[in-house]
């Protein structure tokens, strides 16, 4: 599954506009709507299999658990208990606006080829998804995220290759960590390369990500809207490219190092700030491989506003 860093940047060019995720969502769609931009680029889950719908926790653990690949439907507000597994060339996609998981989250571990769209997650008792162990092809995009417990998206331990889009994160703290420990280099470095391009932070805490090892991470077009800690955190040998974001109403957009871990490198340009503080930088970071187009930072907000959560796609 996984492919050179190149020949990812050829297949992945793909240009982010604003008019690509606003296309109405219709119940009816089977697949995963969109191509990947950035990192996670050729994911493509579940592909063309036959669809099926689930709409209890027995029906949704079972097919996202299946060998072989499967799109899976989600319909309605699911309840899961803990986190449960999600196996390889899984697409999973929520019917509509209402659809989603419930008391537990996904873990994506040890397991390639994943697609997670168009779902509310809430009151998560532990991560609300969870990418780890090596885990690489995996997309989370158009999903929604508020009132749990820990991370809403972590990803960690040697995982790889990843594009985490267009989601909205809302009445929660630690919304996302990348890199499990300063401990655990040995297993994180040279991997944990991730894309996250037009996120709405509204009103969140911290880790928007917190990195660990990752170089390069590549944090695009994402909208702070009253971040409460902070933004941005590279710490422990990470490599964080910052550009084109919004911050509004943020006091720290962008710090090195983070509670006991040392300082990162972090390079920020064209951001927009809004009462906001500036971003902490120093070092320097690995060039970004893929081709990408840029929205303005100063227009951001409202593509963002417009654009990212369920429904959206």
């Amino acid at each position: 599954m996984r492919e050179s860093i190149a020949r990812r940047g050829l297949a992945g060019a793909l240009a982010v506009a604003a008019a690509s995720a606003l296309t109405v969502w219709s119940a009816g769609t089977a697949s995963a709507v969109g191509t990947p931009t950035g990192f996670g680029a050729g994911t493509t889950g579940g592909g063309n299999a036959s669809p099926v719908t689930v709409s209890n926790e027995s029906a949704l653990i079972d097919a996202m658990q299946s060998d072989g690949a499967a799109v899976i439907r989600v319909n309605g507000m699911i309840s899961i208990d803990g986190m449960q597994d999600v196996a390889s060339d899984k697409t999973l996609i929520g019917v509509g606006s209402g659809s989603g998981i419930t008391g537990g989250g996904l873990d994506v571990d040890e397991a390639n080829n994943v697609i997670i769209q168009n779902l509310n997650f809430r009151n998560w008792s532990d991560d609300a998804i969870n990418v780890q162990d090596g885990s690489t092809d995996i997309w989370i995009d158009h999903n929604s995220f508020s009132g749990g417990n820990d991370g809403a998206v972590d990803i960690k331990r040697g995982s790889d290759f990843i594009t985490v889009s267009w989601n909205r994160f809302f009445d929660h703290d630690k919304t996302m960590l990348l890199g499990h420990s300063d401990g655990n280099g040995g297993q994180d470095r040279g991997h944990l390369r991730v894309s996250y391009h037009h996120n709405w932070f509204d009103g969140t805490g911290q880790r928007h990500p917190r990195v660990r090892f990752g170089d390069p991470v590549h944090v695009f077009n994402n909208y702070y809207d009253g971040v409460g800690d902070y933004g941005v955190a590279s710490t422990m040998e990470a490599g964080v490219l910052v550009e084109g974001n919004y911050f509004e109403n943020t006091d720290s957009p962008c710090e090195l190092g983070q509670g006991d871990s040392p300082e990162g490198s972090l390079v920020a340009r064209n951001n927009h700030f809004v009462n906001s503080g500036s971003c902490a930088t120093g070092g320097s970071v690995n060039g970004i491989p893929y081709s990408y187009s840029l929205d303005p930072a100063s227009s951001v907000k409202s593509i963002v506003e417009s654009g990212a959560g369920t429904g959206r796609i």
